[in-house]
């Protein structure tokens, strides 16, 4: 798998540029606040639908144009695609000049692999990013699962409202029912996901760890434990039924999917409280690195991946093995200086205030 081409017009700072790439590595590089980052931002928007830097599309327009287009030409072992983002008021996706329907329509035609600095706050900011770290993964390689994920969300939503006309406007607390039946039965299908996901990086991530920090059997000792509150329709309906009164009085849904985390141990310490800054960057970097193989094991196909400001987080011994290990991929590295890799399938791009130079 691979990306051949990308044709921005007024997305971000760019006006109109096209990019081609080579199948192993593509350096991007100049300084600070030319562009960089955009290029990569456009690539993941074209395979997850959305931005990693924003939730207001508007932000992707360049400043004084109405609208913005992103174009994407791929290549995969048995078919090539193009996809087509057209954002003003809103995003609209095209796959092959066909106007879709659904953003999990677009989701899964092209694999990705996003390592940037504020991967960081997996660990430090709490079970929200390390859920949506799960779910986008997930979303990848079984599109039904975020429409799945999407309504559950809708549907919790939806309770919480009715949980604040209870205790605002008396009404009748059995009428929860309706909504405990559903969510008990969508938290079952995301729980077996999140579960089936959880245990393949919890298969991978040791062996990755040791490789990348050379600890071998005398080194840390890693592992991921998956915390959730239930496995079955059973257990979530009786965890709704059992907090009402406590959801009633707070106005939210306190117990749920919604609230699912894992944590990433190294020698039985949680590294969130207690692992070193070294630790946290390097178990942060185990589980993308999980992200990939699993990503290969499911698709039988090599992911893309997309370094932003990475490597500089990386000191030379991880750099190099870092490196080795992703020989096989599609990379994209943004940089301040000029790098140079062992590979002669490179494509190097200056950018400077929005404007390519072929270096």
């Amino acid at each position: 798998m691979f990306i051949k081409k990308i044709r921005l017009q007024n997305f971000r700072n760019y006006e109109d540029e096209e990019f081609e790439f080579e199948k192993n590595f593509n350096i991007i590089y100049g300084d600070n606040a030319q562009g960089k980052t955009n290029i990569i931002e456009a690539i993941y928007l074209s395979s997850i639908g959305r931005s990693f830097r924003t939730k207001k599309d508007s932000e992707l327009i360049k400043i004084g144009k109405e609208k913005a287009i992103i174009e994407l030409e791929y290549e995969r072992i048995d078919r090539e695609g193009n996809i087509r983002i057209e954002i003003d008021n809103k995003k609209n996706f095209f796959l092959n000049g066909i106007k879709q329907k659904k953003l999990s329509d677009i989701i899964g035609k092209v694999h990705i692999v996003l390592f940037n600095p504020d991967d960081i706050n997996i660990i430090k900011e709490g079970p929200s990013q390390r859920r949506k770290f799960l779910d986008i993964m997930i979303s990848q390689l079984k599109p039904n699962y975020l429409h799945i994920l999407n309504t559950y969300l809708k549907t919790v939503e939806q309770r919480n409202i009715y949980l604040k006309q209870i205790k605002v406007e008396n009404k009748p607390e059995e009428m929860l029912e309706i909504w405990d039946i559903r969510l008990a039965e969508l938290s079952e299908k995301i729980y077996k996901y999140r579960s089936y996901y959880m245990q393949k990086i919890s298969e991978k991530i040791k062996d990755i760890h040791n490789n990348i920090t050379n600890c071998g059997n005398l080194g840390e000792n890693i592992e991921i434990l998956y915390l959730n509150n239930g496995e079955n329709q059973e257990d979530f309906y009786n965890n709704l039924k059992n907090s009402r009164k406590t959801d009633i009085k707070k106005g939210f849904t306190s117990t749920g999917v919604h609230r699912d985390d894992f944590k990433i141990l190294i020698n039985n310490k949680d590294v969130e409280s207690y692992g070193s800054q070294g630790q946290q960057r390097t178990s942060v970097l185990s589980l993308k690195l999980s992200e990939l193989e699993i990503i290969y094991d499911e698709i039988g196909e090599k992911p893309i991946l997309l370094l932003d400001d990475f490597m500089s987080e990386l000191d030379e011994k991880r750099r190099v093995n870092f490196i080795d290990t992703i020989n096989d991929n599609q990379v994209f590295i943004t940089c301040t200086d000029k790098i140079c890799l062992n590979s002669d399938n490179n494509k190097i791009y200056k950018i400077n205030q929005g404007k390519k130079y072929n270096d």
